[in-house]
């Protein structure tokens, strides 16, 4: 691989270990405030089959560019050589660039309310400021906004697969969180939805 991807695969590689460094950061600073874990561990089949969906996630966007940048190619690591460009560069930067920034505004909304998990022994509290108050899992969104500038910087049929498998667990993961926060919060959480998009503004159609 010629050594015009050097900085292709120094930004994805860095922006999958800055992400998941910022997660176990703000784990341990929720810990350390709540007193008890914010629900590291996979409650039930359901959420360890989701989170075993997310490792693969994380560990083919931190690890495919070093399969990019040895030996010869197997085709799902082929490079879609009309998508190289240095537009694509800028893009896939700045999409990556403002997702982070966006998910450290989120984790400042949520404050120590920030859970990884469902326990549903907790009656966690409903946070609607900052970007809460236009998309019910904004987290999630801008995870999708970071991968989708990864697979700019690294356009090969892996990075798409892993966006496609990304998008099914937020699916999966955002469903089972609206049903747990309808039982805690009742008509208020009723009313959230209803003014509110899962992943994109209402105004935008989306749910």
């Amino acid at each position: 691989m010629s050594d015009d991807f050097f900085w292709r695969r120094a930004v994805v590689v860095g922006s999958a270990l800055v992400y998941w460094v910022g997660v176990y950061i703000q784990a341990r600073r929720v810990r350390r405030h709540i007193g008890r874990s914010p629900n590291l561990r996979p409650r039930g089949p359901r959420e360890r089959l989701l989170w075993a969906g997310w490792l693969l996630v994380i560990l083919v966007w931190a690890g495919q560019p070093f399969l990019i940048g040895f030996g010869s190619l197997p085709r799902w690591l082929e490079i879609f050589p009309p998508l190289v460009h240095p537009l694509g560069f800028v893009f896939g930067l700045v999409l990556i660039v403002s997702g982070y920034a966006a998910t450290l505004w989120c984790y400042a909304a949520m404050g120590d309310a920030w859970r990884i998990g469902i326990n549903r022994q907790e009656a966690n509290a409903l946070v609607t400021s900052g970007p809460y108050g236009v998309v019910r899992h904004p987290i999630y969104l801008f995870q999708i906004v970071m991968l989708a500038g990864a697979a700019l910087l690294l356009p090969t049929i892996l990075s798409l697969g892993i966006l496609g498998l990304h998008l099914l667990c937020v699916r999966a993961k955002s469903s089972d969180e609206e049903a747990y926060l309808q039982t805690v919060h009742g008509p208020d959480y009723r009313n959230y939805l209803s003014r509110t998009g899962r992943l994109f503004p209402r105004s935008t159609g989306h749910n």
